[in-house]
C-alpha cells in the first residue's frame, strides 16, 4: 500500500455505522463491524429497535439499538378518516344490551377489509400527489411524499453528532440521507466527516414493501438527493456497481465487497439434521435468509409430495411470519407436514457449518430487477458449506451456477423443472461438491478478502484520498 495510506493506521478514528434494523440478522452488517474494529478502528453501529433502548459488544464493536417511533402513529389524516370512516360502516349498529358484542376476530377482518377499501379508493389520488410533488420539489419531493424518513433524523442525528465521528458508513438508502446530513452538520462547524454509503440493493429494482405508489417516487427522489455527499460507494456485486454508477452518474464505479462468509466457522454450531429429527441417509433440501412471496420458497413445499422421503428446511428470520405460516399450513393439506422444518437463524459465524448438514442448497427466487443482478448471502454461504445448489435462473447467480459447476439451474416458478433439477443433483450429488475444489472458486468468496477492501477504503478516505 502507499506510505500515505498506510499512515493511516486507525488509531482510535472513530466510525459511525448506521443501520435502519435491529443488527441481529444482518450478517453484512455484523462482518462489516466486527472486521472494522479487528482492524483496529473505533466502531459504534448503530441500529433500531421497537422496545427498549439496548447495548451489546459485537467483538470489539459497540452495538446500540436506538427506539424506533411507530410509523403507523403519524399516517396521514386522509387514510385516518377514511380507516375510521369505513371500519365504522363495516361494524353495522352500536351494540345493545340485547345484542352480542361483535367478536375480535370479526373486528380484525373488517379491519382488514376496510384498510384494503382505503388503498383502493386513495390510489388515485396519492399517484396525483406523487406526480404534483414531484414536478413541484423534484429530489426534494420525499419530504411531502415520504415524511416518516424524517423520523430516522430524529433517532439517529443527534446521537451521531454526539459521536462526531471521524467516517460515517450509511448501510443502504434509508441511511444515506442521515449520514449526509450528519456530514453537512459537521461541515458546517468545521469538522469533516467522510460518508460511505453501501448500497445493499439496486432501489429502482426494489419490490415495494408498501403498497403505496409513493413509496418508490419518494425514496428514490431521497437516494437522488443525498447520493453526491458520499465520499466512497460501496455495494455487493459489479452488476449492481455499474447500474448505480449509471443511475447516480458516479464519476468511479462503486467498490465491490461481496456478501461472503467467514473462511472459519465455528465448531458448535448446531446440528441441523438433528433440529430435522433426521439421519445422514435422508436428503435434505435447506433454504436460509428472508421468507418473502417472491423469494419462491412455495415451490420446495409443493415439491415435497414428488420428492419422496425428502425434508426441507427453511432457516429463516420469525417463524411466526404470515408467509412462513401460509406455508406450513399448505405443507399440512399436501400430507407433508411432517417433513418441512422451520427453524430459526444462528449466529452468523456459525451459518456455513450448520447448512453443512444438508444435502441441497436452494435459492428459488423469482424474477424481479434486484434478483437478477447479485450474488446473494446465501449464494456464498451454500458455497463454503459445499452444498450442490438448485437455483432458479435469475440471470447473474445462473451464470454462476453454469461455470462453476456447483449446481443446476431451473425456470423459477415451474415446479417440473425444480423437481427435475433436484433429483438431478440428488442422483450424483459430488460431481456438484467437486466444483469447489477448482482453484480459487472458495478461496475468492471469503470474507477474509472482503475485509481487506473495507479497511483499504477507511485508510485511503482518512489519509485524504478519494476512492
Amino acid at each position: 500500500m502507499a506510505a500515505d495510506a498506510a499512515s493511516a493506521r486507525p488509531g482510535g478514528r472513530r466510525v459511525v455505522m448506521l443501520v435502519d434494523n435491529g443488527v441481529h440478522g444482518d450478517s453484512r452488517v455484523q462482518k462489516i463491524a466486527r472486521s472494522a474494529a479487528d482492524a483496529g478502528w473505533e466502531v459504534v453501529l448503530l441500529g433500531l429497535t421497537a422496545g427498549d433502548p439496548s447495548t451489546w459488544r459485537l467483538g470489539d464493536a459497540d452495538v446500540r439499538l436506538l427506539p424506533m417511533p411507530d410509523p403507523l402513529a403519524r399516517g396521514s389524516a386522509l387514510r385516518r378518516t377514511a380507516v375510521r370512516f369505513l371500519l365504522r360502516r363495516s361494524a353495522g349498529p352500536t351494540p345493545t344490551p340485547a345484542t352480542a358484542p361483535t367478536p375480535v376476530p370479526a373486528r380484525r377482518g373488517a379491519r382488514a377489509i376496510a384498510f384494503g377499501a382505503v388503498r383502493r379508493a386513495i390510489r388515485p389520488y396519492e399517484r396525483a400527489r406523487t406526480a404534483f410533488w414531484l414536478r413541484a420539489r423534484g429530489d426534494r419531493a420525499w419530504r411531502r411524499l415520504e415524511p416518516a424518513l424524517w423520523d430516522y433524523e430524529e433517532v439517529f442525528g443527534p446521537v451521531v453528532d454526539a459521536l462526531a465521528p471521524d467516517l460515517i458508513h450509511a448501510h443502504d438508502f434509508r441511511m444515506l440521507g442521515v449520514g449526509a446530513r450528519a456530514k453537512a452538520r459537521a461541515a458546517a462547524v468545521g469538522r469533516r466527516v467522510h460518508l460511505v454509503w453501501d448500497a445493499h440493493e439496486f432501489l429502482p429494482g426494489i419490490k415495494p414493501r408498501r403498497d403505496n405508489p409513493r413509496w418508490l417516487p419518494a425514496h428514490r427522489a431521497h437516494e437522488r438527493e443525498y447520493a453526491p455527499y458520499a465520499d466512497v460507494v460501496m455495494t455487493v456485486s459489479g452488476n449492481l456497481a455499474e447500474l448505480l454508477r449509471q443511475e447516480h452518474g458516479l464519476a468511479v464505479t462503486p467498490t465491490v465487497v461481496l456478501n461472503a462468509p467467514l473462511a472459519g466457522t465455528s465448531a458448535d454450531a448446531p446440528d441441523l439434521r438433528a433440529l430435522c429429527g433426521i439421519d445422514a441417509a435422508t436428503p435434505l433440501l435447506v433454504y436460509s435468509g428472508a421468507a418473502a412471496p417472491q423469494r419462491g420458497m412455495d415451490i420446495m413445499v409443493e415439491a415435497l409430495p414428488r420428492l419422496a422421503s425428502a425434508h426441507v428446511a427453511f432457516v429463516v428470520n420469525a417463524d411466526t411470519d404470515p408467509y412462513v405460516r401460509r406455508l406450513v399450513t399448505r405443507a399440512a393439506a399436501l400430507g407433508v407436514a411432517d417433513r418441512l422444518h422451520v427453524l430459526p437463524y444462528v449466529p452468523h459465524d456459525q451459518v456455513v457449518r450448520f447448512l453443512s448438514g444438508a444435502d441441497v442448497g436452494v435459492i428459488p427466487i423469482h424474477h424481479w430487477p434486484n434478483h437478477e443482478i447479485a450474488l446473494i448471502t446465501k449464494f456464498f454461504e451454500y458455497a463454503h458449506a459445499r452444498l450442490p445448489m438448485v437455483v432458479s435462473d435469475v440471470r447473474t447467480m445462473a451464470e454462476t451456477v453454469r461455470a462453476t459447476g456447483n449446481g443446476e439451474v431451473f425456470r423459477a416458478e415451474d415446479l417440473d423443472d425444480f423437481v427435475r433439477a433436484v433429483r438431478t443433483v440428488l442422483a450424483d450429488p459430488a460431481q456438484y461438491r467437486d466444483a469447489y475444489d477448482k482453484p480459487d472458486v472458495l478461496d475468492s468468496w471469503t470474507w477474509e478478502r472482503q475485509a481487506v477492501v473495507l479497511d483499504d477504503v477507511y485508510r485511503a478516505l482518512l489519509a485524504g484520498s478519494a476512492r
